[in-house]
């Protein structure tokens, strides 16, 4: 029996154990590859602290770090002050009414986020409240209360109801019973509740993101958006805000008096610069504003400082992280001057009339763009779009790997079965349609039923014989570590992946591909179109668009800067040069509801596998 004992503790270690590392391990990789000299999250290179020095310079990052911890501490503060006042108020509440509010008080809890923050978006459309610090903080609060509710409700349901009265029999007012008495005897409820009402603040993101504006953004909004890219300063600052938790938690566990001390000391400053920012986060300056909303990690923003600089003014700089969530929060009434979407989006713009004219007189460097760039087909007379990056979507395959002639049989790479196992394919419905379509000799653009649903079966070929793997933008660091051999690709991921693995070859398959063009365009509601115009000048500016393209890595729309960085780090990269006059290559159009829907459900359908 005790040798049975000895190996029923010896397999309780063991699964304890693996239980530890399975949870940690992730971390500690993170940390150490925080110090990692290269820009890939996987391949190390070298020992090195630039990524942390580069987080220190970020003012982004620095700025979102303060707002996730001011907004964590207030929305921390009043929903416990509102939480427990309403459980004690419950405690002395009618049957039906007390059942009621705590029936009410579970729904935001088991909502699922997304559904809670369309719901306080929306709320905060229709009562015409500007989105920034303010709208994030009320958010926070609405759905950090209740769960402050369910963690002090037990402990006033489990109090002596004699005890308040005899505190008030003894002469204390019933304030004085409230702070002295009652609030004490709930110390751990409340706690609890403390404890969960700020990890669950400073950790949100779909509320957040949905519920922010005014270039306002927590960590968390931060962080999604460095992951469109490859970003390692992801893990520096992932690195830090794990020490400081620990740190945190020891000073708790080592000294309590000490850090009681502490963290009033903290809550206290916090709560004054909380206050202070809650007083002048809304009041704009005397001076002019632009409000530019753009895809996440595509600008240099160190450009941002400049035009700031230069022109004298405050840019307000927000990212999405798509066409349509972008659409989406424009739809729901949230203002901005600049947006930088994609073709198609464009094109759905203009059609909804939401866009202005472009005043091209305005535009001093408009001569240096390139031509190719022009009268495309969303906006064929050029008369609201000016290119931002260009691009292609092709094919990236390891040279080692992959025979020269298979290569060149385009996407018919990708139903090659000797590479079956070893591909990447885009997780994105229009990409992939894209190139079963391309595949088949017809239009991306088809509206063609039996083309479509030929597309359709060619996708559910491909999945079955080629053990198919959809990936999304973690295919960049995949492919720099050669994890497959062949993937569909983002001409400018392309660029960087072979800047970082010399194995890695881009072509664009003759069969035709999607090449497309994003551009800035200003919209109805912009209040000042000639603070616009200016930073799609600046933008325009040899020395601003190659530091933005080599920054981002897409085809600069300067065609003089596009050849510059052709002929030097990219040498030899196709990315750069992407074939807009190709006879088979085509621009994404708009799709019409019907079409998408029908593209949608069978997109569905390929990956319910």
């Amino acid at each position: 029996m005790g040798k049975l004992t000895k190996k029923r503790k010896a397999a309780y270690i063991a699964y304890i154990a693996v239980l530890f590392v399975f949870f940690y391990l992730p971390i500690v990789i993170c940390m150490i590859y925080s110090f990692n000299e290269s820009k890939s999250l996987t391949n190390w290179t070298g020992f090195s602290f630039r990524w942390y020095g580069q987080l220190i310079h970020d003012g982004n990052v620095m700025k979102a770090v303060f707002v996730s911890v001011t907004i964590a501490i207030f929305a921390t503060i009043i929903s416990t002050t509102l939480g427990t006042l309403t459980a004690i108020g419950l405690s002395k509440s009618r049957k039906i009414l007390r059942q009621t509010v705590l029936n009410v008080n579970n729904i935001p809890i088991m909502n699922p986020d997304i559904v809670t923050a369309i719901g306080l978006m929306l709320l905060f459309s229709s009562v015409a409240m500007p989105r920034g610090y303010l709208t994030m903080l009320l958010a926070h609060v609405a759905f950090c209360t209740p769960f402050v509710i369910t963690s002090v409700y037990p402990k006033v349901r489990s109090l002596d109801p004699a005890i308040a009265d005899a505190a008030l029999d003894l002469g204390a007012t019933p304030f004085e019973a409230l702070i002295k008495v009652i609030i004490p005897m709930l110390k751990d409820g409340i706690y609890a509740g403390v404890l969960l009402a700020f990890t669950m603040s400073f950790d949100d993101f779909v509320i957040s993101y949905f519920v922010t504006g005014n270039g306002v953004q927590n960590i968390s909004i931060v962080v999604y958006n460095m992951t469109k890219r490859t970003n390692p300063t992801i893990n520096a600052l992932s690195t830090i805000v794990i020490l400081v938790i620990a740190i945190a938690l020891i000073i708790s566990k080592l000294i309590p008096a000490m850090m009681k001390r502490t963290m009033r000391f903290i809550m206290g400053g916090m709560l004054i610069l909380l206050l202070g920012l809650a007083i002048f986060s809304g009041v704009q300056s005397g001076g002019r504003t632009l409000r530019v909303y753009n895809a996440g990690e595509y600008i240099d923003t160190s450009l941002l400082e400049k035009f700031e600089k230069e022109a004298d003014c405050k840019v307000i700089y927000e990212t999405f992280d798509s066409n349509e969530s972008m659409y989406t929060k424009l739809k729901s009434g949230a203002e901005y001057d600049i947006l930088i979407p994609s073709d198609y989006m464009i094109e759905r713009l203009i059609r909804e009339d939401m866009l202005k004219p472009v005043n091209w007189n305005n535009l001093k460097n408009e001569g240096g763009l390139n031509h190719q760039l022009m009268g495309l087909s969303f906006d064929p007379e050029n008369e609201y779009a000016v290119p931002y990056f260009a691009g292609s979507v092709g094919i990236l395959y390891d040279t080692t790997v992959v025979d020269e002639e298979d290569a060149a049989a385009g996407w018919d790479l990708l139903r090659n079965t000797k590479y079956k196992g070893n591909l990447y394919m885009y997780d994105s419905e229009r990409d992939s349609f894209m190139v079963a379509l391309k595949a088949l000799g017809y239009s991306m653009n088809t509206t063609d039923e039996k083309e479509i649903k030929e597309a359709y079966q060619w996708l559910l070929d491909q999945r079955d014989s080629m053990g198919v793997v959809y990936a999304g933008d973690d295919v960049i660091d995949n492919m720099i570590s050669g994890n497959k051999a062949i993937a569909v690709v983002y001409s400018g991921d392309a660029a960087y992946i072979m800047s970082e693995n010399e194995n890695m070859e881009y072509i664009e398959p003759g069969q035709g591909t999607n090449v497309w063009c994003d551009a800035m365009v200003i919209t109805k509601e912009c209040g000042d179109p000639d603070l616009a115009h200016a930073f799609m000048d600046f933008m325009l500016e040899p020395e601003n668009a190659y530091k933005n393209s080599e920054y981002v890595g897409y085809t600069s729309p300067i065609l003089s800067v596009a050849n510059e960085l052709a002929m030097g780090e990219y040498e030899g990269i196709s990315a750069y040069t992407p074939d807009f006059d190709g006879e088979k290559n085509e621009v994404f159009r708009y799709q019409e509801p019907e079409i998408k829907e029908m593209f949608a459900d069978l997109w569905t359908k390929v990956k319910a596998y």
